[in-house]
């Protein structure tokens, strides 16, 4: 109960902070998540989003990427980095449904709930909770909070969890995650990270959480003055 309180006043903090984010209309493939998400590993987004719009733009139907090679695979997508690692994921994936599930298609993880689906998609290599995870929030639209790096440093800051594993603690936050708030609570604390709390230097004076955060190496420099400083210097 004590957790689930938190994550509902960091989560209001942050809504005042950035607002509410914005969803696509249109549900994604689930498929398309995963390869997406696979590609994304280890890699910022403009280099996975150039991969997989490659792969895709070369190959519009994942049955046509499945009769290539890994090493092909590996070609059209090593600008998302890990090539070797992230082709042989794919491919085995997209030849596992189309031997054992004569389709190359998630569609019937509709059938199944949420525990089963994280359960399924962890079987295929490469592909851990966070990923699996992606799938539920961004195709299945449940209520899973994804952990990636910026959320499981934030969440240690913040004082809610203590563990440098973002699996454990994506076991920790899902279990007593409040209803309907998981995408906002993910989104909003990725920013969250990439523009304030960030693993060098955080801008803790402008945080949204200030008062509410246990870290105890806050940064309180006046950002700005010395941004202004650094200029009149640099002027002279």
């Amino acid at each position: 109960m004590i957790l689930k309180k938190s994550i509902l006043k960091i989560n209001n903090l942050l809504l005042k902070k950035y607002g509410i984010p914005p969803r696509s209309e249109s549900i994604p493939d689930p498929l398309d998540i995963l390869i997406g998400t696979i590609l994304s590993q280890n890699t910022n987004d403009r280099n996975s989003y150039k991969a997989y719009i490659k792969l895709k733009t070369s190959y519009p139907d994942w049955t046509d990427v499945e009769k290539l090679s890994q090493k092909e695979i590996e070609t059209i997508v090593k600008v998302a980095g890990l090539g070797k690692q992230k082709s042989s994921a794919i491919k085995k994936v997209l030849t596992f449904l189309k031997n054992k599930r004569g389709r190359i298609s998630l569609d019937y993880l509709n059938e199944l709930d949420d525990s089963e689906i994280l359960n399924e998609l962890i079987k295929f290599e490469g592909v851990g909770l966070k990923t699996a995870s992606c799938v539920l929030l961004f195709a299945l639209r449940t209520n899973s909070c994804p952990v990636d790096t910026h959320v499981n440093r934030t969440l240690n800051r913040i004082g809610i969890v203590n563990s440098k594993n973002p699996e454990k603690t994506f076991v920790i936050i899902n279990e007593p995650m409040p209803e309907n708030i998981a995408h906002q609570f993910h989104t909003n604390l990725i920013r969250l990270g990439r523009e304030i709390c960030k693993p060098q230097n955080p801008n803790c004076k402008i945080c949204p959480l200030l008062k509410f955060c246990k870290f105890e190496d806050k940064n309180l420099q006046n950002f700005n003055r010395d941004r202004k400083s650094t200029r009149l210097n640099s002027s002279h």
